[in-house]
């Protein structure tokens, strides 16, 4: 059986992060030749152009995960209508130098959860733009924007009772986006 090695990108620093909760209920709903971890963003430097003939560990590392992965998941929070910085500058860190972006060609999926009603669709909005540009095939359909209430996870973080039928569906469709786009 294949398995899908699946790099979790949490756009979000915060211990008690909803996103990083998500990133780990949505994991338990694929099966089991996807495993996800999530790499870490938090210890990048801000990137600089001047860094890129020798760039940090931890920017080394990260770039290795990416590119080990057959596909990406990107579980973010909203900041101010977009992204947040800490997943832009990854993002950045993982695209440079010029020519050698280790983004290029890995399905992806996009989620997130904020308290706001709107979820978290703008900066969604602003990731894909940004994906594109970088050449990640990013799953269209469905979308998913969700708000931070009661009953979204249960006592044992798992995704609670009253979403778990739409996001499952949302991971099915994920599912099959990475094997029809994985390498």
């Amino acid at each position: 059986m294949t398995q899908y090695p699946i790099a979790v990108i949490v756009g979000s620093l915060r211990r008690d992060s909803f996103n990083r909760q998500l990133a780990d209920g949505m994991a338990k709903l694929a099966p089991p030749e996807f495993s996800f971890k999530q790499v870490q963003i938090g210890d990048l430097p801000l990137y600089n152009q001047d860094d890129d003939a020798n760039q940090s560990v931890a920017v080394k590392r990260l770039k290795s995960e990416i590119s080990a992965a057959a596909g990406l998941l990107f579980v973010s929070a909203e900041y101010n209508r977009s992204i947040p910085g800490v997943l832009k500058n990854a993002i950045d860190q993982a695209s440079r130098p010029y020519g050698q972006s280790v983004w290029g060609g890995k399905p992806t999926g996009i989620i997130g959860v904020s308290l706001g009603a709107i979820g978290t669709s703008l900066a969604q909005q602003h990731l894909r733009n940004i994906l594109a540009y970088l050449d990640v095939p990013t799953m269209g359909q469905p979308e998913a924007f969700l708000q931070a209430r009661e009953g979204l996870f249960d006592a044992s973080g798992n995704i609670g009772e009253p979403s778990l039928k739409f996001l499952q569906n949302w991971m099915d469709h994920y599912v099959a986006w990475v094997k029809k786009h994985s390498a």
